[in-house]
């Protein structure tokens, strides 16, 4: 019996922008379900695995499969959630329209949007807080206000991978609790989060699994495996801070899994 297929593989998969190596030879399997962090120090190439996965940069070789198809054949099971700071917010669209964009894929960019695709979109805004913002303007919302909206654009697809870039930088800290609760309700609804995180003391505590990068992958698996002060180390080139390497200590409270809300 083959393997199930997992929600992303990478074979041998390198990058370089102008001549410059960004990801050198990364393969790895991610699970087929559940939250999976890629965590590794600035310029290690996190963003970039998940722009090359998507195609939104060039690669070099390597192999990409997506529950085990090409991008292009399983582009619809798939919500990508970009960097805040990537995103024109001065574009004239209210924050209905921005959410109603993860439903074009589903019936066609060219088609008016039926109300009922309409309402997928609403009720994508009001699972992440933001229904009663669906007339603004989306420049006119704080960042926190912003990144929800984006969320609610990825969670209208209805997709099976969500690929997501840094998804709580700059936000608040209700907005991050808002955040981590809908990836928790995905992970139980057996979708697969895939996100880039820079914050070692809350890694434990929002996902199960990790891929620890730095232009390769050092290690990779379960959270509790792998998320060690030694791979902590040798991904880092021994540059934790003091903060960092208390967070990582068995005996931090910092380390305790999150416990899920009733």
């Amino acid at each position: 019996m083959s393997p199930t297929p997992s929600a992303l593989e990478l074979r041998n998969l390198s990058v370089a922008y102008r001549e410059a190596p960004v990801l050198q030879g990364v393969s790895w399997r991610a699970p087929q379900s559940g939250l999976t962090a890629i965590v590794g120090p600035n310029g290690a190439g996190k963003s970039t695995l998940l722009k090359a996965a998507l195609e939104l940069v060039p690669r070099l070789s390597g192999e990409v499969r997506f529950f085990g198809q090409e991008l292009r054949q399983a582009r619809r099971r798939i919500g990508y959630l970009p960097q805040r700071a990537s995103v024109d917010w001065d574009f004239p669209a209210t924050v209905l329209q921005v959410a109603s964009m993860g439903r074009y894929p589903r019936v066609g960019w060219f088609l008016p949007l039926p109300r009922a695709e309409r309402e997928r979109a609403r009720a994508a805004l009001a699972e992440v807080g933001m229904a009663d913002f669906a007339g603004r303007q989306i420049g006119q919302l704080s960042g926190g206000q912003q990144q929800r909206v984006f969320l609610a654009r990825a969670l209208a697809l209805e997709a099976d991978l969500y690929l997501m870039d840094e998804p709580f930088a700059g936000v608040d800290a209700a907005t991050e609790r808002a955040i981590i609760d809908v990836l928790h309700r995905l992970g139980r609804d057996g979708r697969a989060v895939i996100a880039v995180h820079h914050d070692l003391a809350t890694a434990p505590q929002y996902f199960e699994h990790v891929c620890l990068l730095n232009r390769e992958v050092v290690a990779a698996g379960p959270m509790e495996a792998v998320f060690t002060p030694e791979n902590l180390s040798r991904t880092y080139g021994g540059r934790l801070s003091m903060l960092d390497e208390a967070a990582l200590r068995p005996s931090s409270p910092l380390r305790q899994p999150l416990r899920a809300v009733p």
